[in-house]
């Protein structure tokens, strides 16, 4: 179930108008439980705060293939870095998607992820829009690039309404990332300590 590429910031949108909406009932299924279950480690009394950050973690583990996505947000750089670099990196890169989507989907624990509709990209490559809604009406908006065949599905990227704007986070994530890397020689250091600077930034704004 590794194929996903998602996150962490993405500044292009893609327009879905001009794709065909053929209802995809297991992809939309596959997303509804998943995400489902992600939400409701946010929402578990059971849970303190560190157990529920890391039963988050497991989930998105086996919801998304962090390997692939940071290979994606790093382009062409990630066959030129070194196999140490590489896995530094990555693991920089996965503890800042998981602040960023924890931060982001806490204010809606205890909420449910309804399903709208779909898209078909191709045969193995589908966008799942659903809705986040609340009671006090401040519905997020979310939509999941899911692809593989029935029974092995994964999901690559994730767009989400921020400060009414919908971003697709790996897509966004990538523009940054490359610029940094051009600008300062490829280094896999100086996008290592953005990345960390990054994180802590996302965890300070919790925690306040």
């Amino acid at each position: 179930m590794k194929r996903f590429i998602l996150p962490a910031a993405m500044a292009i949108t893609i327009s879905l108008s001009a794709l065909p909406a053929f209802a995809d009932a297991k992809t939309e299924a596959y997303v509804k439980k998943n995400a489902n279950e992600v939400l409701a480690t946010l929402n578990s009394p059971s849970l303190s705060a560190p157990e529920r950050t890391a039963k988050f973690s497991e989930y998105m583990d086996q919801f998304a293939d962090f390997d692939a996505i940071s290979n994606f947000v790093i382009g062409k750089y990630s066959r030129r870095f070194t196999p140490a670099e590489l896995k530094t990196y990555r693991t920089a890169f996965r503890n800042y998607a998981m602040a960023v989507y924890e931060n982001e989907l806490d204010a809606y624990r205890g909420e449910a992820v309804t399903v709208k509709n779909s898209v078909d990209r191709s045969a193995t490559d589908s966008i799942v829009n659903t809705v986040i809604k609340r009671q006090d009406g401040k519905d997020m908006d979310v939509r999941w690039r899911v692809q593989g065949k029935e029974g092995d599905y994964q999901v690559v990227d994730v767009a989400l309404n921020l400060d009414g704007n919908l971003i697709w986070l790996a897509i966004e994530q990538r523009a940054q990332f490359i610029a940094l890397l051009d600008q300062n020689n490829g280094s896999a250091d100086a996008l290592i300590n953005k990345i960390n600077s990054m994180t802590e930034n996302v965890k300070t704004k919790k925690r306040s």
